[in-house]
């Protein structure tokens, strides 16, 4: 018997604060809309096909409201994982995906609230500054050999920095990738990467 090809979803709940982790097949999710609750009640993920769009309305914990966020059906059923970030923050918010990372994700935003709950984890101008220095010294390193492009074809890109993260940004077609360097685990991410690739319009 074959097995269901599923999805998996998770985000922190602004009420209890814990992770709400929830798997559904590919036909619970689009049979009909969805509202995925946490136990407490209190939060609930959203979620709806229209047409070739998946629209998911993500709660936040962060800024306390509902994010409404828009993404294409193919990357919502085929990447392995899909951060949503909260856009006051910076700050991932919502994960789908493949279990195995929607779950290591997950556990590392659980670390990085740690971070966030700690005194040292408020103050400075990013959240960790050592765990900074070594993503942004891996990210020179993958510059140097010349490692870094877009889908679109360009190879020209800036840097924004962010309290918990780096974004690439592609000079062309202003597509961005979004680099975490919030805790320990984001540095292995990207210490074994040769190459990243920015994910802009191809052609």
């Amino acid at each position: 018997m074959l097995q269901e090809a599923s999805r998996t979803l998770s985000y922190i709940c602004p009420a209890c604060r814990q992770p709400v982790v929830i798997e559904r097949s590919i036909f619970q999710l689009f049979a009909a809309p969805n509202r995925l609750s946490c136990p407490c009640g209190h939060s609930a993920l959203g979620i709806e096909m229209r047409g070739e769009r998946i629209k998911l309305t993500v709660p936040c914990l962060f800024c306390e409201k509902d994010h409404r966020v828009i993404c294409s059906a193919h990357a919502f059923l085929h990447e392995k994982t899909l951060a949503f970030s909260c856009s006051a923050s910076g700050l991932d918010c919502c994960y789908v995906g493949e279990e195995g990372p929607v779950f290591a994700a997950t556990r590392r935003l659980e670390e990085t609230l740690d971070k966030l709950e700690t005194e040292a984890g408020r103050q400075g101008a990013f959240l960790d500054e050592i765990v900074m220095h070594e993503v942004l010294s891996e990210l020179r390193d993958i510059a140097q050999r010349g490692g870094i492009s877009c889908e679109c074809g360009c190879s020209e890109w800036s840097m924004r920095l962010k309290y918990s993260a780096v974004e690439l940004v592609c000079a062309r077609c202003g597509a961005a990738l979004r680099i975490p360097d919030a805790v320990a685990d984001d540095i292995d991410s990207i210490c074994c990467r040769e190459t990243l690739l920015i994910g802009g319009k191809k052609g």
